[in-house]
């Protein structure tokens, strides 16, 4: 029997638990689509929680600062969601000036904090490091449980990216503002499932027990993907073919995202039904376009950037969805992409070139992972997947459309309480 005292306390403490977000980039997704801090803090709010997201007011990738005067923060509330906006500088680019705006975020973030009641827990994210830590160092000021959310791995993913030397100074001293984080934090949650082999490589199982490591991925907020396939459809004279086999990418167009390679897998299929459909933006758009005239690639077409409601729409009319990109030495920890969560909630058969002990498509027998990420052998793959029989890609999507309730914002949102409340 439920001892009706001690639910009525916890009930009570709940309701008067407040929670800060402190993310960089965490502003509302309508202006960069960053949407995990915000369904978390949705979530919380509905089971009682007071949340405020701390964000910087530059938003990455663009040229919107969401704070025009020379004020300090602004407060602002984006459907039910609490938002405070630090003022950084604005950048285009990574370079100096990014670097600016990371030091502005961490240096500017106790003098905003201390405007508002104290929090009951702080949940600090990196990327960036410097903000995560800075969150850290907040939560144990005011005597808060302190949980270091890690989405990024710094500065494993530049090293393994060649985007920096691991033994350059820099690459050093992250690394060792990397470690204070995790020994600092009450408990480290990652997005990758297998982050815990990292800490073992990196030889810090002693300050670093597995029991404060936890790991909730990205995920996907089901109820807006339904509504959104529902209401927000694109008139697409590719989409609506029933004669072709689809190959949709939805995401950036850059390097590090190695679109080339799907070029050079659309002339060696052999189906001439099979057409690959590409939604997004990015610098190698302009070049990759300019490559499929000069080549005569015919089954392939770019459709340019569309806004991230359609998306729903626009992978459910896919054959397969592709969840392609560049393999690295990262990926060994763990997937935790976006469009991956997107591909689940679509509910169609997901092929993957990204190889991983800890691949969610996998998990769900959601579709294939390509080992090999060579032209001929994905030519080759995709081409069979174009003459499977309907009971074959039924086990895919039937799967697929079972495991991705794991994924929804709600249940994840319920993982992260728990590992709150244990602290």
């Amino acid at each position: 029997m439920v001892d009706k005292d001690l639910y009525l306390e916890e009930r009570y403490k709940r309701k008067h638990m407040r929670i800060w977000l402190i993310n960089h980039y965490g502003v509302p997704p309508q202006y960069y689509p960053l949407a995990r801090p915000t369904l978390f803090a949705k979530n919380l709010g509905k089971m009682g929680y007071e949340v405020i997201i701390f964000a910087a007011s530059a938003v990455h990738n663009s040229d919107i600062n969401l704070i025009e005067d020379g004020a300090l923060y602004k407060k602002d509330i984006v459907d039910g969601v609490h938002y405070v906006y630090i003022r950084c500088s604005s950048y285009q680019e990574n370079g100096l000036k990014r670097a600016v705006n990371i030091l502005e975020f961490a240096e500017r973030l106790p003098l905003v904090c201390k405007h508002f009641r104290k929090p009951d827990a702080v949940i600090a994210t990196s990327f960036d490091p410097v903000s995560c830590y800075q969150g850290i160092r907040l939560a144990k000021k005011y005597n808060a449980k302190a949980v270091a959310e890690i989405a990024d791995l710094w500065p494993e993913t530049p090293v393994a990216y060649g985007m920096m030397k691991a033994s350059s100074l820099v690459v050093k001293a992250l690394r060792f503002l990397e470690k204070r984080i995790y020994t600092k934090a009450d408990a480290i949650v990652f997005t990758m499932e297998g982050a815990y082999d990292y800490i073992i490589e990196q030889g810090w199982t002693n300050e670093i027990p597995r029991d404060k490591v936890f790991y909730i991925n990205n995920g996907i907020d089901l109820e807006e993907f339904e509504y959104n396939r529902k209401n927000y459809i694109i008139d697409d004279v590719d989409l609506k073919n029933d004669n072709s086999f689809k190959v949709i990418y939805t995401g950036a167009i850059r390097k590090v995202n190695n679109l080339g390679l799907l070029l050079d897998t659309a002339k060696l299929v052999k189906n001439k039904n099979i057409k690959f459909l590409i939604w997004g933006d990015g610098d190698e758009l302009d070049i990759l376009r300019r490559r499929v005239e000069k080549e005569g690639i015919v089954n392939v077409v770019f459709k340019g950037k569309v806004d991230k409601k359609y998306i729903p729409y626009i992978i459910s009319q896919a054959n397969v969805n592709f969840a392609h990109g560049k393999q690295t030495s990262i990926a060994k920890y763990g997937l935790s992409l976006n469009k991956m969560f997107d591909y689940l909630a679509a509910g169609k058969m997901i092929l993957t070139d990204y190889s991983s002990p800890y691949n969610p498509v996998v998990q769900c027998g959601a579709g294939i992972e390509i080992e090999n990420s060579d032209a001929m052998n994905i030519a080759n793959i995709i081409d069979d997947c174009s003459y499977m029989d309907d009971k074959e890609i039924k086990k895919y999507t039937e799967n697929t459309k079972k495991e991705v309730k794991k994924y929804d914002f709600a249940e994840l949102t319920k993982k992260l309480e728990v590992i709150i409340n244990q602290i």
